[in-house]
């Protein structure tokens, strides 16, 4: 039975949605802005093969929030927590966008902390390089008008291709992710530089990443290939960055035999 429950642990509440399985355990990260609840169409499926447990990053869903640090470093030190926490032994990290740089980050301080890490299009912008290709004013404008009370029809403009129901759950729980929260995290893909973190990752890793979307090229597959060697690669063709929303069964061929 699924359930939601809450762990202190890095100075806050972090709050997590369990979805049982026959194991290993899988902790999911979700992205920027995806509160844990939206994941679970995704979850049920994992939980066939994993014990699957979704975090609600700070600032979203139902974890803490307010006046609290927003960095990749605080992120990852809540990862970090959570994997030494009674709740957790030696997870597999399974982080979409956002929460593939924040894996990245916490295996780079304490790669003894997690069993694997598998890595869904995570952001390859950072200093020097060029723009993440999603502008600010899409998730800007979208908090904002969930912030206000929207429907799956509002929220249908910024997510065109997602199901009625997946943007009726994105409309209701979008206005949990904290604004500034999101900010941070939005530059902090300009100003946080993963690539130098990928040389210092020994344990077992895959990428998966989306076909369709702008967000990894073939270039940028053949740096981190050549930063972190024994990394697997796994592509969704055709799959925007939402990998699952688009292509489910992909997503699930791409990632249900990672082993640890």
């Amino acid at each position: 039975m699924t359930n939601g429950y809450n762990v202190h642990a890095n100075g806050i509440r972090q709050h997590l949605i369990h979805h049982p399985g026959p194991g290993p355990q899988l902790l999911l990260v979700p992205g920027i802005t995806s509160p844990a609840v939206t994941w679970g169409f995704v979850a049920e499926r994992l939980a066939q093969r994993f014990d699957v447990h979704v975090l609600d990053v700070r600032g979203r869903g139902l974890s803490q929030a307010g006046a609290l640090d927003y960095s990749l470093d605080a992120m990852a030190a809540d990862v970090l927590a959570l994997a030494r926490s009674e709740a957790f032994d030696r997870p597999i990290v399974l982080g979409h966008s956002m929460g593939a740089r924040i894996a990245i980050r916490a295996a780079r301080i304490d790669a003894e902390a997690f069993a694997g890490l598998i890595l869904v299009d995570p952001p390859v912008s950072g200093p020097g390089r060029r723009a993440y290709p999603s502008a600010w004013a899409w998730y800007e404008d979208s908090i904002l008008m969930a912030q206000k009370g929207c429907s799956g029809a509002d929220m249908r403009k910024f997510c065109p291709t997602w199901t009625e129901e997946q943007n009726a759950l994105r409309a209701e729980w979008l206005h949990t992710c904290q604004l500034d929260a999101i900010r941070t995290a939005y530059d902090g893909f300009h100003s946080d530089d993963i690539h130098a973190d990928l040389p210092h990752l020994a344990l077992p890793l895959r990428l998966v990443v989306a076909g369709g979307a702008p967000v990894i090229g073939a270039e940028d597959v053949a740096e981190i290939e050549h930063l972190a060697p024994g990394i697997e690669t796994r592509t969704v063709a055709g799959a925007g960055h939402m990998i699952p929303w688009d292509d489910l069964e992909g997503f699930l061929t791409a990632v249900m035999d990672f082993e640890a």
